[in-house]
């Protein structure tokens, strides 16, 4: 069974959370006929590629109870979902600019019950709230995407690691992260052992707060 990948990783799981993973599967072929947001290799793969890759971010800093999470660039929901079923407590606002992406992620939302997503078709810029952390998966290079959400961090840090990105990302990230002292780079295969992992990290930058809110 290809959950089973997950109850490995994160074997305390509710009986809940159990069954919202295993819905995933069922929900997301579904939807991905009508409206394609995964590719079809992807898609045979949902658990390895999508779901335990989102989850990677907990391994790095797990969300408190009421924690504010936006989930920019969400696409068809990941990292955002898999996250919010497994910090039921925590807050998640989930973002993207084409709307039948986020077609896609109300009604696989709506599928589960879950109650701590709220989404939005817009972009980030467009979003004016304030957050504990901003998780997203590749959707940009890292300057560019510290532009898109400057402003947007909350002052008080209530985490072990301080307010920030946490960010998924693959490959060489030197050039990339060559003018950020305070980035910290973790390999996601020391936490994850399957190969799919080897070149996957979590980038965390810790982001200081702006704002007159």
């Amino acid at each position: 069974m290809q959950a089973d990948i997950i109850f490995k990783y994160f074997p305390n799981l509710s009986e809940i959370q159990k069954e919202q993973f295993l819905s995933l599967e069922g929900l997301y072929k579904d939807w991905n006929k009508k409206i394609n947001v995964v590719s079809r290799k992807d898609i045979e793969e949902l658990y390895l590629r999508h779901v335990l890759h989102s989850l990677g971010i907990a391994k790095i800093q797990p969300f408190i109870n009421g924690a504010s999470v936006l989930d920019v660039g969400t696409g068809g929901g990941f990292p955002g979902i898999p996250l919010a079923i497994l910090y039921p407590e925590a807050n998640f606002t989930l973002v993207d600019a084409i709307g039948k992406k986020i077609k896609v992620v109300e009604e696989v939302v709506a599928g589960l019950e879950l109650k701590n997503i709220t989404t939005y078709h817009r972009r980030v810029e467009e979003v004016h709230d304030h957050f504990d952390f901003i998780v997203s998966r590749a959707v940009a290079a890292m300057p560019a995407f510290v532009r898109w959400v400057q402003g947007r961090i909350k002052k008080k840090s209530l985490h072990e690691l301080k307010n920030g990105i946490l960010y998924l990302k693959g490959g060489d990230l030197s050039e990339e992260l060559k003018d950020y002292r305070n980035v910290q780079v973790f390999e996601m295969s020391e936490f994850f052992m399957e190969d799919f992992f080897k070149t996957k990290k979590v980038v965390y930058l810790p982001l200081k707060y702006k704002g007159s809110s």
